[in-house]
């Protein structure tokens, strides 16, 4: 039996919960617990209430008839069409909008970003006005001027406008001539796809080439002319024959060639408008972040201003960029269910609104709807984290 000198108190053992370890593992033992009773809870009571109600959960609606028709399809929905015809449909309509938008967003952004950091100061005024204005109105209020007060108030068909080209444009939408290809068209794409590939490898040899000599190539107008004139010469050489068929007025509309609704103009329009304010005030941002010294280097070298932001500022303040450029496209894309609003028919609009109202499976279709924009959303972080993770500083 152990003895205890006089004056020495026995080594008490400290109490476990004053352990962080063990109260951070009992704190989520408790949290983890919790949700998956109240997730259980949920369950039951949904099933209870169904029960009640004597209905059915399930998926195979999907293979019912939707019996709607739908304004603007790319897959040739109808009203015999299946209501999974129309979650591909909505599914399309608002990857187009928002995949459009994203592109014309990220050019206006980035114009306004170097603009808002222009020397000229009516340059750089007008920049800062547009940023100003178009972030602090809503988008919805944005899209009903775009579409009401704007391409509605356009002439009739019997008035509308012509454009060179055989492009027409009115209150129905924008007209424009659609090419017809034939079966031989396919080599004039394979060459496409070369030329392309080509001159990426030419950028890459042009990129490596300055990193190792420090001299110049012009990269871009070498690959964008491999790019035409390969594609202009597989026209003949392929002996393909592209028609246009070209929108006619016809009694009361035009016939032929493809039709722009006025809906998918007005709110890729809107968006793009809107985002672009957003994606200026990130660009500005990134480049700011940069430090002056980089700019003074730069221009030590004798590089002009135009090569100085391409080549030194704008890759450095990509890494500075990206992260909240991924949340505007994010956005962009949530953003596009707004098209219910002006009747484009996006995902929400026909699946969650009419498949539901015809259907009247609400559990199932809003779980969709959810997990759709969860793929969509975490899709795009995948792709912009790949891409952040290539410009990121890699420590020598």
């Amino acid at each position: 039996m152990a003895s205890v000198e006089l004056g020495q108190t026995p080594e008490e053992k400290p109490f476990f919960l004053n352990d962080p370890k063990i109260r951070g593992l009992i704190y989520q033992v408790v949290t983890v617990v919790a949700l998956v009773l109240f997730v259980g809870w949920v369950a039951v009571n949904t099933g209870a209430n169904l029960r009640a109600q004597n209905k059915t959960t399930g998926l195979d609606f999907l293979w019912g008839t939707a019996g709607f028709e739908v304004s603007f399809s790319l897959t040739g929905f109808n009203r015999t069409s299946l209501y999974l015809d129309a979650f591909v449909t909505g599914f399309i309509n608002t990857v187009l909008v928002s995949a459009i938008s994203i592109f014309f967003a990220t050019v206006v952004g980035f114009i306004l970003g170097i603009a808002r950091l222009s020397n000229n100061w009516i340059v750089s005024r007008l920049a800062a006005v547009y940023v100003e204005i178009v972030r602090n109105i809503p988008l919805l209020l944005q899209l009903f001027v775009w579409y009401f007060a704007v391409l509605k108030a356009m002439p009739g068909v019997k008035q509308s406008f012509e454009f060179f080209g055989g492009t027409v444009l009115n209150q129905r939408g924008l007209y424009i001539p659609s090419p017809i290809f034939d079966e031989r068209f396919i080599f004039v794409i394979v060459a496409l796809v070369l030329s392309i590939v080509g001159a990426i490898v030419l950028a890459r040899w042009a990129r490596h080439r300055l990193e190792t000599t420090g001299q110049q190539f012009p990269s871009f107008l070498a690959g964008l002319g491999i790019i035409v004139v390969v594609t202009l010469l597989a026209l003949p050489l392929s002996g393909t024959n592209v028609l246009f068929d070209m929108p006619v007025l016809q009694g009361f509309n035009f016939k032929g060639g493809a039709q722009l609704p006025p809906e998918l103009v007005a709110l890729v329009v809107g968006l793009s408008i809107y985002h672009a304010a957003f994606i200026g005030e990130t660009v500005r941002g990134g480049i700011q972040s940069i430090s002056h010294g980089q700019t003074e280097a730069a221009q030590s070298l004798g590089l002009k201003d135009s090569l100085r932001l391409r080549l030194v500022i704008i890759p450095q303040a990509m890494r500075v960029i990206i992260p909240p450029l991924t949340s505007q496209y994010l956005n962009t894309t949530k953003n596009s269910s707004l098209g219910a609003a002006i009747g484009y028919p996006e995902f929400v609009a026909v699946f969650m609104g009419t498949s539901l109202n015809q259907s009247g499976r609400a559990i199932e279709i809003v779980g969709i709807t959810m997990l759709v924009y969860l793929t969509l959303s975490l899709s795009t972080s995948a792709l912009m984290n790949w891409y952040n993770s290539r410009v990121a500083l890699v420590e020598r």
